[in-house]
Formats: structure tokens, C-alpha cells, sequence
């Protein structure tokens, strides 16, 4: 078996997403294992690290016993030694990124959303289809233990005919003023392409239809829960995106199904993201790495409630373990697999750019949605 040695240019590599669930979690790992068997062939990745802290980009490296980073992106673009471009850094800048690196004749692979618009995506797919080049967007919510084992539900037609179904995310997202905020700023500013919806609904879009089937059209309501911020630099600012929103989903089937997200809640449910699926012939629950299971013989004949005296019933009981779907791999990591299968024969790849900017497309017609006011037809 030979030895393939792939140049990646790691874009935003001092983030969190970019130092930790694509370097620590993914990269750094197949590299370590000798490399991603394919057919005769070993690919082992190449990371040059790319960023604009040099101590904190040496520092990284040194903890990966990584040698090759820089602060100087054109000059990574211009190394022949990398064919391969990866993004993850600011969100607002990533279109005029990912061009240049196009434009350099990099295959490309990143993060979401894929540009700020469905409409720079689209362009962004244009030009990488003129060049003939590979690409490929994370989605990496589908590769969760707890989703594996709901999409395995599904395809052994456990739920039968769907009937409904409920998406809830989100936790206390603090504003500052008593502790740290847990997210950045740029996240609850327009400029700096933040948003709940922008952020987290590309990751709903393809949950939802991968699982259940396309998405018809949505209505959404969303509000901004904390007007008043504290940022980095300990400055007040105003908050111009939305950091709650509901959203109702009518599938192409007819089924309806709700989504419900916020950064300002308080966990008291499964997990911080939980998919219920209810069907005719059972129901699941689906956390992180959870999910519950529910069939018809399970079922409880519920007939009344007692408004006066507490039954004391758990209605918990009577779930139970789905079957495991197979050994567990970090969710960026098969993302990495399947781009570098790709990549390298040209086999069909789950995540390319397109379905990147339908995931943006969906965000874009909730966002549409609560503005208007009404129900908007999802067409991508």
C-alpha cells in the first residue's frame, strides 16, 4: 500500500471550530492513524495552518507536532505543495476567501454557512464548477451517535407513516454583564454575519431532509431576547439579529413539524439539541448520543388528566434504548473522510456545496418568513 500526501490549507485554524472538531478532531487524527485507507492508496493530510496570530498559530501547531503554518494567506494560496483549501474562519469574509482560493485552482471545503447569501453561494459554485473543481460544505449534525441511530430508525421503517415531528436547541447564552459570554459577539451582529438563524437553521435544513424528506414551505417567528450586549472588550452594544426563533415546517408529504431554537433558554429537556419523530407505528427522540424509542405495544392509553390531584405519572417511563448504529467517529471526521474519498476517486460525495447553499437557502426563507409575516415556499 503506498502513501498519499495531501496539502490542506486549514483557514481560521486559531478558532475554536478550526482548532479543535477539524485539527484535534479530525485531521490531526487520520494523520496520526497513518493516513485514510482508499482503495491501494494511504491519504495522509498535510495541514498548513492559516491565521492571523502567529503565537497562537505556532502554539497550536507545536501541541499537534505540526510544522507548517503561516499568516500570510496569499502566500499559502501560491505553495503548488497544497491543493486543498478549508475554511473556517469569520463567517462575513468567507465568500471573498473562498474565491481567492478558487481562483488559485484549490478544491475547496467549508465550513457554514457557505457564504452570507444563497445567491454568493450559488456564484461561488459557478466558479468551482468552471475550473472543475472538487468541493464539499460541513454538515456535521447528521454524523451525531444520536442521529445515526434516528436515521437507522427510519430506514428499518420503524415509524411507519410520519405524522409529526419537533426540533428543539438551544441554552442561556449569557449577555456579559454577571459572567462571560460563551459565544463571540460577531454572533449577534448583521456585519459580522451572526444571527441564531444563519448560525444554527443550515444545520435543521438537511437534518429534516435527509431524514424525512423535502421541506415544502415554512412560517417563522423570531425576536431578539437580549437587545443589549457586552462584548470582548467589556463595551455595551446593540444587538441586530435574532436570538430566538420558532418555525413551523410543512414537508412535501403534508406532515407538519416544529422547530425551536433559542440562545435564550434553560435546559430542562434530553440533550441541548433534541429531534422527536412521531409516526403511526412508534416514536423516537433523538439527542447527541442518545436517542429513545417508543413503539406501539409501548404506547400508554392515556384518556384524561386530573386537574385537582397530581397522578404522579412519569411519562419517561415505557421508553427505551435505540440499537447502537455502528462504531462511533467523530462527526467532523467522517466529513473529512468522505470529502478526501472524493477527492481523491471521485466518488460520490454526502456534503458538497450545493447542499451547503440549500442550507442556506433554508435559513434565508425563515429569516424571509419572519420579516414577512406569513408562510414562504422553500424552493431553494
Amino acid at each position: 500500500m503506498s502513501t498519499r500526501t495531501i496539502g490542506i490549507i486549514v483557514n481560521g485554524a486559531t478558532g475554536r471550530i478550526g482548532s479543535t472538531q477539524h485539527l484535534a478532531n479530525a485531521l490531526v487524527p487520520i494523520r496520526n492513524a497513518g493516513g485514510l485507507a482508499i482503495g491501494d492508496d494511504r491519504i495522509v493530510p498535510r495541514p498548513l495552518l492559516v491565521g492571523r496570530d502567529a503565537q497562537k498559530l505556532a502554539q497550536i501547531a507545536a501541541a499537534h507536532g505540526l510544522s507548517e503554518w503561516s499568516t500570510d494567506l496569499d502566500a499559502a494560496l501560491a505553495d503548488p505543495g497544497f491543493t486543498v483549501f478549508f475554511d473556517a474562519a469569520a463567517t462575513h469574509q468567507r465568500r471573498q476567501v473562498l474565491e481567492k482560493a478558487i481562483a488559485a485552482g484549490k478544491h475547496i471545503y467549508t465550513e457554514k454557512p457557505v457564504a452570507l447569501t444563497a445567491d454568493d453561494g450559488r456564484a461561488l459554485l459557478g466558479a468551482v464548477q468552471r475550473q472543475g473543481l472538487k468541493h464539499g460544505a460541513v454538515e456535521d449534525k447528521q454524523y451525531l451517535p444520536g442521529m445515526q441511530k434516528l436515521a437507522a430508525l427510519e430506514r428499518a421503517g420503524f415509524f411507519g407513516r410520519v405524522v409529526g415531528f419537533r426540533l428543539e436547541f438551544g441554552w442561556w447564552v449569557f449577555d456579559g454583564a454577571m459572567q462571560p459570554s460563551q459565544r463571540p459577539s460577531w454572533n449577534y451582529t448583521r456585519a459580522g454575519g451572526g444571527g441564531l438563524i444563519l448560525d444554527m437553521y443550515p444545520h435543521w435544513r438537511y437534518l429534516i431532509e435527509n431524514l424525512l424528506g423535502p421541506i415544502r414551505r415554512v412560517v417563522t417567528k423570531a425576536a431578539t431576547a437580549q437587545p443589549e450586549r457586552i462584548d470582548e472588550a467589556g463595551a455595551r452594544y446593540r444587538v441586530d439579529v435574532e436570538d430566538s426563533a420558532t418555525t413551523l415546517v410543512e414537508l412535501a408529504s403534508g406532515t407538519i413539524g416544529a422547530v425551536i431554537s433559542s440562545w435564550a433558554t434553560r435546559v430542562r429537556r434530553d440533550d441541548l439539541v433534541t429531534l422527536q419523530v412521531d409516526g403511526a407505528g412508534g416514536s423516537a427522540i433523538a439527542g447527541l448520543h442518545r436517542c429513545r424509542i417508543q413503539d406501539n405495544a409501548a404506547t400508554p392509553a392515556i384518556k384524561h388528566f386530573n386537574v385537582t390531584t397530581d397522578l404522579g405519572i412519569d411519562y419517561r417511563e415505557g421508553w427505551s434504548d435505540a440499537p447502537d448504529a455502528g462504531a462511533y467517529v467523530n462527526p467532523y471526521r467522517v466529513g473529512w473522510e468522505d470529502f478526501l474519498r472524493h477527492l481523491v476517486t471521485g466518488a460520490p460525495i454526502r456534503s458538497d456545496l450545493a447542499a451547503g447553499i440549500r442550507d442556506l437557502a433554508f435559513a434565508e426563507a425563515c429569516r424571509r418568513s419572519a420579516e414577512m409575516g406569513q408562510w414562504v415556499e422553500f424552493d431553494s
